[in-house]
């Protein structure tokens, strides 16, 4: 995305009432992190070729997009030749600082 995108208006989204106002525009729309997500995963197993996989989850924001992650890896391994070990866990962070 360039700095000088000016994003969608957000009128062609569905919003949640309550984001409604805070809310001006949208600058990537779910379907655009989708395919991402799914590019990211992709690339991960390529690169992780068959070595076992670790998944670290930083919680409370970062849930959703590593359980979509992990779905599009699992999948991905379910529909090739090879197998890869997959192992997940979480952690909690006090503070980012």
């Amino acid at each position: 995305i360039r700095d000088e995108e000016s994003g969608y208006n957000k009128s062609l989204f569905c919003i949640p009432k309550h984001y409604e106002e805070d809310l001006e525009r949208v600058f990537i729309p779910h379907g655009l992190i989708l395919d991402r997500t799914e590019r990211l995963a992709r690339d991960i197993m390529q690169d992780m070729g068959s070595h076992h996989i670790v998944a670290l989850c930083v919680l409370k924001g970062g849930y959703k997009f590593f359980a979509d992650l992990l779905d599009h890896i699992k999948a991905l391994n379910q529909n090739d030749d090879k197998s890869v070990p997959v192992t997940m866990d979480f952690v909690r962070i006090k503070c980012y600082c």
